[in-house]
């Protein structure tokens, strides 16, 4: 690599710069004139040679000055791979993301602002039921009707709704069609809701039965303040076997 010296031209404009100040300040008609302001000229000039120095660069075999050289360009950071699961749950991960684009495109196109809040409400707990499964691979039996009948038939008679709507005509046949969905979605959004609450039917157990045994022990010990038949007839004991009734909920439309 070779080393180039450039040189700064900010001294040369402090000349030009005295002798234009010095012509329209002083007179310039006689030869010492001319002495002096070359003297303030080559003063003015090493003061400027002074604060701004020459510069030097390194140049690299291809004539571009090291300092200029490209700095090398920040790799791309790579995209992260997507989740595998097994086929099973990709198939319902799958499926939520086709249903849930479904609910958002039914709910642009649906004017009726009862049908969109209900609609809204069974998109976000159809995600949540898939999460949940997703999340509990073992839960999936407990959705395979959800799935297969209750959310595909939802959507059926939504975009039947949506298509009558559409028409901005009325009649007995679309108005009594439409009118009888209005009414099936509120039964609609309810199922969905027990359909999701069932999904932790056994972590209700779970902790309802945590909570019982601790009250007993701590009622044993003393440290509860309370009988150990108390403990026993309290109402927690009791959620238990109702929380395991909870993975026989049925969906009723």
């Amino acid at each position: 690599m070779n080393y180039v010296k450039v040189k700064s031209v900010l001294p040369i404009y402090f000349v030009g710069a005295v002798w234009l100040i010095w012509a329209l300040l002083f007179p310039l008609y006689r030869p010492i004139h001319f002495v002096l302001a070359a003297l303030v000229s080559a003063i003015a000039y090493f003061a400027g040679k002074i604060i701004f120095p020459d510069r030097g660069y390194t140049v690299n075999p291809a004539g571009q000055p090291q300092a200029a050289q490209a700095q090398p360009k920040a790799q791309p950071k790579k995209a992260e791979p997507a989740k595998k699961y097994p086929p099973e749950i990709q198939e319902i991960v799958d499926e939520r993301a086709r249903a849930i684009s479904e609910f958002k495109r039914l709910n642009d196109s649906i004017a009726d602002a009862k049908v969109s809040s209900q609609i809204d409400r069974m998109e976000v707990t159809t995600g949540k039921i898939i999460d949940a499964v997703v999340d509990t691979p073992a839960k999936l039996p407990q959705i395979k009707k959800f799935m297969s009948y209750y959310l595909p038939t939802t959507m059926k008679l939504l975009n039947a709704y949506d298509r009558m709507d559409a028409t901005g005509a009325s009649g007995e046949n679309i108005d009594g069609t439409k009118g009888r969905i209005e009414d099936m979605l509120e039964t609609v959004c309810r199922a969905f809701d027990k359909q999701l609450d069932s999904l932790y039917g056994a972590e209700a157990l779970d902790v309802s039965t945590d909570i019982t045994v601790m009250e007993q022990l701590l009622a044993q010990e003393g440290l509860a303040g309370m009988d150990i038949n108390d403990v026993k007839a309290s109402p927690s004991s009791g959620a238990a076997s109702a929380a395991a009734r909870s993975d026989d909920i049925q969906l009723h439309f």
